[in-house]
């Protein structure tokens, strides 16, 4: 399914490879690029798009290799079938601007240090919800209730989780899935492609890190 995302191909790779200096500089990296209680009162803009490209330490953090594993899983599954399914335009804007909505939402209340682009990774579910359900193409298509009720299950699974488990930023999960709902209303302007050329296969997302 690649072939046909490389908006999310090229975001797994720039997120792999920002992974690398984590191993030996990982206090320099979150210093100058993760989010920050008062980011926007600092004018750090930068932090807000940085941030979703960090993931938590592989060395210093017991979880620090799932965190980063969970997201690009789930950007994989859910990223490609969105950009497959809508386009590479649509799905860029969407995971950006869900990305950038939960960092803002996160800069507001956190203490220390927030990474992870799981935020994106809700505005993509929640987009993809609402623009299946109301595209003429696909939303009458057989494979339309499953995928949304695993969509909407995920959803309220990895919430639960998220506010059960207190290392985890509910609050960007939050802020990201809004934004994707909302762009979940956007009109088509473009026909997407034929559900018959479309392969779809959804997979599990369990949440791994800060958000």
């Amino acid at each position: 399914m690649l072939k046909r995302a490389p908006v999310t191909k090229a975001i797994l790779i720039i997120i792999a490879i920002v992974y690398v200096p984590e191993f030996f500089i990982p206090q320099q990296m979150f210093e100058a690029f993760a989010l920050v209680r008062g980011t926007l009162a600092r004018h750090e803009y930068w932090r807000l798009v940085t941030a979703m490209f960090l993931h938590a330490p592989p060395l210093e953090e017991s979880w620090g290799w799932l965190h980063w594993a969970a997201n690009s899983w789930a950007i994989l599954q859910v990223g490609a079938l969105y950009e497959v399914l809508f386009g590479s335009k649509r799905f860029t804007l969407v995971y950006f601007v869900s990305g950038i909505c939960a960092s803002i939402a996160s800069s507001m209340h956190i203490n220390g240090f927030g990474v992870g682009a799981s935020g994106a990774v809700f505005g993509i579910l929640g987009a993809l919800v609402l623009s299946v359900w109301r595209s003429p193409q696909y939303r009458h298509q057989p494979w339309t209730r499953s995928l949304i009720g695993q969509l909407l299950f995920w959803i309220a699974f990895n919430l639960y989780f998220g506010y059960r488990v207190k290392v985890i930023d509910n609050v960007a999960h939050v802020g990201g899935l809004v934004a994707g709902l909302i762009l979940g209303f956007i009109p088509h302007r473009v026909p997407p492609p034929s559900p018959s050329s479309t392969v779809i296969d959804v997979q599990p997302y369990d949440e791994g890190g800060s958000f």
